[in-house]
C-alpha cells in the first residue's frame, strides 16, 4: 500500500529535504508540495492524498487554518502538523481544527518517517515533549507506578489498555510500545482499537484527553 504524502511548508530547503526523505522511502510518494496555505487549499482537494505533513507558521493564512478548511473537504486524509511551536494552546488549536499528529521540527527523519506510517495505520502520532504538554495540562491527583497521572474516566478499560494509554501519553511510537510490552505491533494496534471505542474516541489526543484529565 502507497501512502501518497503532501507537504505545506515556507521553508524551501526544509520542503526539499523532507520530499526527499519521502520520495526515497518504499512505501511512500509525494503528491504535492506547497509553500502557502492558500495553494494548499486550492490544490489539495483534487490531490486527495493520505497524509499532510502541515507547518503552522506560514505566511498568510497559518497552518492551523490550513487544516481547519481542508479538513472537512478531506475527511480521509491525517493531518500531521510539524512545527517549532510547543505551547499548550496552538497544540489545542491544531488538534481541534483537525490534525490527527503533532511533530516538532527537530524530529529526526526515522521520526518523521515513523509518524507517517503510524497515522496511516490510524494512529496519533506525536513528539514526546508534545504528548508531555498536553498531559501536565491537566490537573493530575495521583501518580501511576510509571510515573504518569492518571484518573480513569471509564473502568471498562483492562489493565494492558490502561497501561497501553499510559505508553501512548509518553509518546512512545506504536512499535516503541510493543518492543517495551513483548508484543508485536498489530496487537498493539488492537489495544488502541479497543481503547478508542471504549472511550468513544477518535484519536490519541482525544484519548488522553479523556482519560488523563483530574
Amino acid at each position: 500500500m502507497t501512502t501518497h504524502v503532501a507537504i505545506v511548508e515556507d521553508n524551501a530547503a526544509l520542503l526539499r529535504i523532507v520530499s526527499g526523505w519521502i520520495e526515497k522511502t518504499p512505501g511512500m510518494t509525494m503528491a504535492g508540495a506547497y509553500e502557502t496555505a492558500e495553494a494548499a487549499i486550492k490544490q489539495l482537494p483534487r490531490q486527495k492524498p493520505d497524509v499532510v505533513l502541515v507547518d503552522i507558521n506560514l505566511p498568510g493564512a497559518d497552518g492551523i487554518e490550513c487544516v481547519r478548511q481542508l479538513k472537512p473537504q478531506l475527511p480521509a486524509t491525517q493531518f500531521v502538523m510539524v512545527t517549532v511551536y510547543e505551547d499548550v494552546q496552538r497544540i489545542f488549536q491544531a488538534l481541534s481544527a483537525g490534525a490527527t499528529g503533532y511533530l516538532l521540527k527537530r524530529a529526526s527523519r526515522e521520526q518523521l518517517l515513523d509518524a507517517i506510517f503510524e497515522v496511516r495505520s490510524g494512529g496519533s502520532p506525536m513528539s514526546a515533549e508534545i504528548a508531555r504538554k498536553i498531559v501536565e495540562s491537566f490537573q493530575q491527583p495521583a501518580q501511576s507506578p510509571g510515573g504518569v497521572s492518571v484518573k480513569k474516566e471509564d473502568d471498562s478499560l483492562s489493565p494492558r489498555e490502561s497501561e497501553v494509554l499510559e505508553l501512548l501519553a509518553k509518546g512512545l511510537l506504536y512499535k516503541e510500545i510493543a518492543a517495551q510490552l513483548d508484543c508485536k505491533v498489530y496487537t498493539i494496534n488492537s489495544y488502541v482499537r479497543r481503547i478508542y471505542e471504549k472511550l468513544h474516541v477518535h484519536s490519541r489526543s482525544q484519548a488522553i484527553a479523556k482519560f488523563l484529565k483530574g
